[in-house]
């Protein structure tokens, strides 16, 4: 790193925001495919739903691999700019473009070429997202050294990503719909692509002002970098809470549109659902990030994964009640879910910094890098896992936009987005609890490891 200042205890507002601009791009991309390819994949390229779920997995399975050594890569970036901002204009750019290249391929003729064709695009769109998502991740332990201030910049991020969330996840179907087939899939490919490329180039410009720390690069390799950050016992911990927790609300993404099509059969649903999931969080995130002021970050963790496992649980209604219950039961889950982004987001950056401050040597990149394959992984996998659930099912694709389906189907739908996710949520509490919710090194000792200070 380049700069010899000492990161601020409290950051402007325009900083702050400034930052959350990028969770524009990373709640686009990370809601749009989730909802959308599933559906894309079996109702309009007819693809089986068992290799559906498969095309879906493939790329970001890829990134696994990758994010650590995209992270590792920017730990190394020496540039006036920060190390880690050029990384997100070089990203961002080509993840807007290739995104956009997922929905806009010709007909092909067959529906084995019109899959290869979303794979390939997807994978390159997946790479891309890498180079920009950890990176941008990557900052927050770099833009501030108080613990405070990083729940106060994930709040603001979170509200960004709630919006975006809730824009994009409203938006994507209701341009598919008004224009219909392919074409409509194409046309919001790339005005989604468009919602992207402002928040690049909103981060980019607005993380510009501060002074970022010289911290040097860990001298050791990858591999060496990896075992040193997997015995950070909090770090795993809070890695495995966040990527179970992935895996549920990938599989509830990837239902929304199958529920609201196959089981609520009211036009609008999948819009209505989105904002019963996304809206709380427009109000409730700086409550959440308040309560973890008062209460801990842990605390706050645990509670709201309780209300979003509770949410989840009432969804199961959907088989047999009126379609308002429904609705409320998915606005218990946003509650809940606005608060299981807050506080993971700001209880990473803790334990990063920290182990930076302790051992003098730059490791952050490499534990964001951790950090987002397992998001990517979890994200990835829930909908393969929901695709599992509709082959089982016997869940019927098609050419046309959609098929009746059996009951066994129908019953699937609702699992995946109920039970199955908060039986995921409930089971990555006993991670979760193990957590401890402090990273001061020992005053006594102050050369002991993070486990040895605890």
């Amino acid at each position: 790193m380049t700069s010899t200042g000492v990161a601020p205890t409290t950051l402007s507002r325009r900083t702050r925001f400034g930052y959350a601009t990028g969770s524009v791009a990373t709640g686009a991309f990370g809601t749009v495919p989730g909802l959308m390819l599933l559906p894309f994949l079996t109702d309009q390229l007819g693809v089986a739903a068992l290799w559906a779920g498969v095309i879906v997995f493939l790329p970001k399975a890829w990134d696994v691999i990758l994010n650590p050594i995209a992270g590792r890569i920017s730990d190394r970036t020496v540039d006036p700019r920060g190390p880690r901002r050029p990384w997100l204009l070089r990203g961002g750019i080509t993840l807007a473009i290739t995104f956009a290249v997922i929905f806009a391929g010709p007909e092909l003729g067959s529906s084995t070429a019109d899959a290869l064709w979303v794979l390939v695009a997807f994978l390159a769109c997946a790479s891309a997202y890498a180079f920009f998502q950890v990176p941008y991740v990557a900052m927050p332990a770099e833009l501030t050294s108080s613990y405070d201030e990083r729940t106060r910049m994930m709040s603001s991020r979170v509200a960004v990503l709630a919006f975006t969330i809730l824009l994009a996840g409203a938006s994507a179907p209701a341009i598919r719909d008004a224009i219909g087939g392919r074409d409509g899939y194409r046309v919001m490919g790339v005005l989604m692509a468009a919602l992207i490329l402002v928040g690049v180039i909103g981060t980019y410009v607005g993380t510009r002002a501060p002074t970022y720390p010289a911290v040097s690069a860990g001298q050791a390799g990858l591999r060496d970098q990896l075992r040193i950050v997997a015995k950070v016992r909090d770090f795993r911990l809070l890695l495995t809470t966040f990527i179970v927790q992935a895996l549920a609300v990938g599989a509830m993404l990837a239902g929304v549109d199958y529920l609201a099509g196959d089981v609520l059969e009211k036009t609008g649903a999948a819009t209505v659902l989105f904002i019963c999931f996304v809206g709380p969080a427009l109000v409730l995130t700086p409550v959440w990030a308040r309560f973890g002021t008062r209460f801990g970050k842990r605390r706050g963790y645990l509670t709201s994964s309780l209300v979003l496992a509770t949410g989840a649980v009432f969804v199961f209604s959907a088989l047999w009640a009126p379609n308002w219950v429904v609705f409320v039961a998915v606005g218990v889950v946003g509650v809940g879910y606005t608060g299981a982004q807050v506080f993971p987001m700001a209880m990473l950056p803790d334990v990063a910094a920290t182990d930076a401050r302790l051992h003098g040597e730059n490791r952050i990149g490499v534990f964001t890098g951790i950090w987002t394959a397992g998001e990517t992984l979890g994200l990835a996998a829930g909908p393969g896992v929901f695709a599992v659930l509709l082959a089982l099912g016997d869940y019927r694709s098609s050419t046309s936009g959609g098929a009746d389906q059996p009951d066994s189907a129908v019953t699937a739908i609702v699992l995946g987005m109920s039970l199955l996710p908060a039986a995921l949520i409930l089971l990555s509490l006993w991670w979760l609890s193990r957590y401890r919710d402090t990273h001061d090194p020992d005053p006594v000792h102050p050369d002991r490891s993070i486990e040895e200070a605890l």
